[in-house]
């Protein structure tokens, strides 16, 4: 969640098109780069955090290259319409294709790449890594 922002409550916007920024390794070594597009919320990015540092015995060095800035929201359940717009339930970051979601470096091939499939299964998109040097 963010520290600040202007509006509490944002529109939810279309998700066209593919990622511009982000869509190379920036960090680390190997990355892992999304192929489709996605709302991943905050619990989802945390998931696979852990997954990747609980794998990896806490080698290495992980960046997280998304954040969850957009604010979703949700009426509860049994709710007339009307009265205005929902409560804040949780947030996401917006990922479109080619963007890299997490890297990570200082661990050796076979582990990351088993750590970065691992952190795969706990996000709603599908995925491919990347290996700094090999064209993808």
């Amino acid at each position: 969640m963010p520290r600040r922002s202007k509006y509490r409550k944002q529109m939810r916007r279309t998700m066209k098109g593919d990622a511009t920024r982000g869509t190379k390794l920036s960090f680390g070594d190997y990355g892992l780069q999304t192929t489709a597009t996605a709302w991943i919320s905050a619990r989802q990015i945390e998931a696979a955090r852990r997954a990747i540092t609980n794998f990896t015995k806490r080698g290495g060095r992980v960046w997280i290259t998304i954040f969850p800035d957009k604010p979703i929201t949700k009426k509860p359940p049994e709710v007339r319409m009307g009265g205005g717009k929902g409560d804040i339930e949780q947030y996401v970051a917006v990922v479109k294709p080619g963007r890299v979601m997490f890297e990570m470096s200082g661990v050796a091939r076979e582990i990351a790449l088993e750590a970065l499939r691992l952190a795969s299964y706990k996000l709603p998109v599908k995925t491919k890594v990347l290996i700094r040097g090999e064209v993808n």
